[in-house]
């Protein structure tokens, strides 16, 4: 199995990835609450785990991908007021609004969709246990988790909790043993969606909802547990506290965190209104542009939104479909001549299979697994223009280099459907250019040009299209059919 190095956001380095289950990968990654249409900081871990997730995969490992909805927030519940409607209503429409999006980014399905109102009996269940223990208590409906009897609590974030404490605004609550104790259970308000509960009539906290979810699904220990940088603190702290008092056990081994995406160097943010949406984006970009945009740096570090950017993605995008026609040319063209020209194509074509994988196994690095992938294409270029100026071509070495370019690809998650092939022979637009050739070719022959039919005939067969002449004409296949 391919060894990878991880940079893990608890230790704060780079570790060699070791599974909790030999060849298996489970992971958890915080996903959206449903109260609008995502933007395009919601995509980004999207995108960034499916890339995670494929290479993975590639490697050998069965992996096992959890990513939830928060469909009960206070988000939700405002929208639903302002729209005379229910927390049901909004969630299921912004659930059809995510699945909507992530499928014309090419992010493949996880493998469980949990939702925070399924869970009620594991949420319930874990407060009760924190209860018991001595790790959180009940002031009136509502239960809070008390931070002081977690020793590790901030190790993920760095933070120090007498500053945070020291710093800290007055409560609401003043009754709480701490300031920075957070909600479990919320008791409900007027016109609030409720569950029932040993404390009475209400709703989860946030934190508690993921950690509920990622143990019924993976497990009280699992492999990666993923997010924007934004839950470092408090959302992913709170997590491996009431989980590893609940359960006695190590959390999560590995915290992957995406950077953020800033507009002009600003974060982008609701409340500096400088967001955008990912279908507005889509609209006036292909979705391939957007998802190489977002994986054309490191998934560690931030990166910045512009039409700029995007404009020369998108031309990036119709060079490497033009290399991809290309390449697809040449494995269909005959030859095995071996020269110089095929012997640089197969070496770029080993070399930056090997870098391209090199990046991917340290810490998930496509910022420079793209490079090598362009590094590819501009081979295949220049081997193409060598063919095209009268060198015979090598077909086994162009396979070669077509099956590391559309591997890289697939990994990537980009133009896939540029790969696809059309079935020649049943294709109506291919049955009428074909007759319009083969009437061209038999008037050649009426006429005696047989210099320019056979010119045809062998055209068309290295491009793998046999001709076969019969006493009623000609026909045409696909050579092996």
């Amino acid at each position: 199995m391919q060894e990878i190095k991880v940079y893990n956001t608890l230790t704060k380095q780079k570790t060699i990835f070791k599974p909790v289950i030999d060849g298996e990968a489970k992971i958890y990654v915080c996903g959206v609450t449903p109260y609008n249409h995502p933007h395009i900081g919601n995509a980004r871990p999207s995108v960034t785990w499916d890339v995670i997730r494929r290479y993975l995969e590639y490697v050998g490992y069965k992996v096992v991908l959890v990513q939830n909805f928060t469909d009960v927030d206070d988000k939700i519940i405002n929208k639903a007021n302002a729209e005379n409607s229910d927390w049901k209503t909004i969630s299921t429409r912004y659930i059809d609004a995510y699945f909507k999006v992530i499928d014309a980014l090419h992010v493949r399905r996880a493998s469980i969709y949990p939702k925070v109102s399924e869970h009620m009996d594991d949420i319930i269940h874990m407060i009760e246990k924190l209860i018991a223990n001595g790790h959180a208590y009940q002031l009136d409906n509502d239960v809070y988790y008390d931070i002081s009897t977690f020793e590790s609590y901030c190790q993920l974030s760095g933070r120090k909790i007498e500053d945070m404490l020291a710093g800290a605004r007055v409560t609401i609550n003043t009754d709480k043993r701490n300031p920075g104790d957070f909600a479990l259970w919320k008791g409900a308000k007027p016109g609030e969606p409720f569950w029932e509960s040993p404390w009475g009539k209400g709703r989860p906290g946030w934190h508690i909802e993921c950690s509920a979810m990622s143990i019924h699904f993976l497990g009280e220990t699992f492999d990666f547990h993923g997010g924007g940088s934004d839950l470092i603190f408090p959302h992913h702290e709170n997590e491996i506290a009431q989980s590893e008092v609940c359960t006695g056990k190590h959390f999560v081994n590995y915290w992957l965190h995406n950077g953020f995406i800033t507009i002009n160097q600003e974060k982008m943010s609701k409340s500096l209104n400088n967001f955008f949406l990912v279908k507005d984006v889509l609209e006036k970009y292909s979705a391939d542009a957007l998802r190489f945009f977002l994986l054309s740096t490191h998934y560690r570090s931030p990166l910045d939104f512009s039409d700029e950017r995007l404009d020369e993605v998108e031309r990036n995008m119709s060079r490497l479909t033009d290399v991809i026609e290309k390449i697809k040319e040449l494995t269909v063209l005959n030859g095995n001549h071996e020269c110089e020209a095929a012997k640089e194509l197969l070496l770029a074509s080993e070399s930056t299979m090997q870098y391209f994988n090199k990046a991917m196994a340290d810490d998930f690095n496509t910022g420079l697994a793209t490079g090598s992938m362009f590094d590819l294409a501009k081979a295949i270029n220049v081997y193409y223009t060598a063919v095209h100026n009268g060198i015979e071509n090598n077909r086994n070495v162009a396979e070669k280099a077509c099956i590391a370019l559309k591997t890289m690809m697939n990994i990537l998650g980009i133009l896939e459907s540029k790969w696809e092939i059309k079935d020649i022979s049943s294709n109506e637009e291919y049955e009428a250019l074909m007759k319009v050739i083969l009437d061209i070719r038999q008037e050649a022959r009426s006429q005696k040009l047989y210099n320019m039919s056979d010119a045809i005939r062998d055209k068309l067969g290295e491009i793998g299209i046999v001709i076969e002449d019969s006493p009623t004409g000609a026909r045409w296949k696909k050579r092996g059919i």
